[in-house]
């Protein structure tokens, strides 16, 4: 399944280990947002890693977006290209 995961985790050593987390799973796109394509098992493991390394009680926020096939097709990107960064994933 493709997601795409936003982040908003106000511990700079949390926010280094989820962006380390899911730089594991797929690709970085931009600030505090990554596009992962991954197994139901993989993305219940994310999900439990994920919420161990923030809390919620400082605000520290994670959504996980779902994207179907036609999403995806109908992305578009404005302004600067996405990193060249590669991915084990993507």
């Amino acid at each position: 399944m493709r997601l795409a995961v936003t982040y908003d985790v106000s511990d700079d050593g949390n926010r280094r280990q989820v962006y380390r987390t899911l730089e594991r799973y797929g690709a970085w796109q931009q600030y505090s947002v990554f596009e992962l394509d991954i197994s139901k098992t993989e993305r219940v493991e994310l999900e439990s890693e994920l919420e161990s390394l923030i809390e919620p009680t400082d605000g520290d926020r994670i959504r996980v977006y779902r994207l179907c096939g036609a999403c995806c097709d109908a992305i578009t990107d404005l302004g600067v290209s996405p990193p060249e960064q590669k991915s084990n994933v993507l």
